[in-house]
């Protein structure tokens, strides 16, 4: 089997050195395995959307060394699929509508026993509208939808990084959102739509996004399909230990480009954060990829200092 994996940039900002190590590394582990690279540009975050931004994050996966075999392929055009999926999920009593707002949650009952992103929903929706005409209908408000996760059930990954593990799905994550009140899908749906569809066999991403693959995995079930082999890698973090953002300074690629530095010294960067290189070295991607495997990449968060190539 020709392995699938790909490269998900969201055009919401411009791409700074965390999100560069994660789509480094995923492309490393297709071309180490010759496997194909997919180019997908996950452009569903409504406002947050920034014109031009698709185009310069492909500019800077280009100027870094990174190519693809298919896209760039749009998430925009698919709205009519995700649709389809939604009501197909709905018919199945697999998912319902919503009307509680994020205060409803927060005020709910059960809410102050936190989950790992926040309050668990405690599924206050859960069977009391049939439709979402009556939720609308009965509140006044535009409805979103969630998956009803099965009471008791357990998922366990087998994560290539992270190693195994294991949530009660229900208790820990809660029901959660496939589709907003406006009618586009949530991340939750789209990338599992879109995976199975373009037949990506494995996944490549920051370990803030654990949770989200044992919600993945029930999603994936539910649509009859085997889940893509799981790579959760370190974050790059700053010195607070916070997930690399603003507050840390300006860590984008446009910057480090406009600077100066040159794409072998910063994918150098990259690979010492990787294990892959030492500190120092100067590559490009396509020397790294005889011998790659996610099993040398270090399993604590690289802290970024602010200069160079820091742990």
């Amino acid at each position: 089997m020709i392995r699938r994996g790909r490269l998900a940039p969201s055009p919401t900002g411009v791409l700074h050195l965390g999100n560069a190590r994660s789509f480094l590394l995923a492309w490393l582990d297709a071309r180490a395995r010759g496997g194909r690279v997919l180019l997908r540009i996950e452009d569903l975050d409504g406002p947050r959307v920034k014109p031009g931004a698709a185009e310069a994050a492909i500019a800077d996966l280009e100027w870094l060394g990174l190519d693809w075999d298919e896209g760039p392929v749009f998430q925009k055009p698919r709205l009519g699929r995700y649709a389809e999926v939604l009501a197909d999920l709905a018919a199945r009593g697999l998912a319902y509508p919503c009307t509680c707002s994020r205060r409803d949650v927060l005020r709910a009952a059960s809410a102050p026993h936190p989950g790992e992103e926040g309050p668990i929903y405690p599924g206050t929706c859960r069977g009391r509208w049939r439709s979402a005409e009556e939720a609308r209908a009965a509140t006044g408000r535009e409805p979103s939808w969630r998956f009803a996760v099965p009471a008791g059930r357990t998922v366990t990954i087998r994560d290539r990084v992270a190693g195994e593990r294991r949530w009660r799905v229900a208790e820990e994550l809660g029901d959660f959102v496939i589709a907003r009140s406006n009618g586009e899908p949530a991340y939750q749906l789209a990338v599992v739509v879109d995976d199975r569809d373009q037949g990506v066999t494995d996944v490549v991403r920051g370990d803030d996004l654990l949770p989200s693959a044992a919600r993945q995995t029930l999603l994936w079930e539910a649509l009859g399909a085997r889940p893509p082999a799981w790579a959760h890698l370190p974050l790059v973090v700053g010195p607070d230990g916070r997930r690399l953002a603003k507050r840390h300074g300006d860590t984008t690629l446009a910057r480090f480009r406009a600077d100066g530095v040159a794409p072998e010294e910063l994918c150098g960067w990259l690979a010492a954060w990787s294990g892959l290189r030492p500190p120092g070295a100067r590559c490009r991607p396509a020397e790294l990829i005889e011998g790659f495997n996610t099993a040398a990449v270090p399993r604590e968060p690289v802290v970024w200092a602010g200069v160079g190539p820091a742990r």
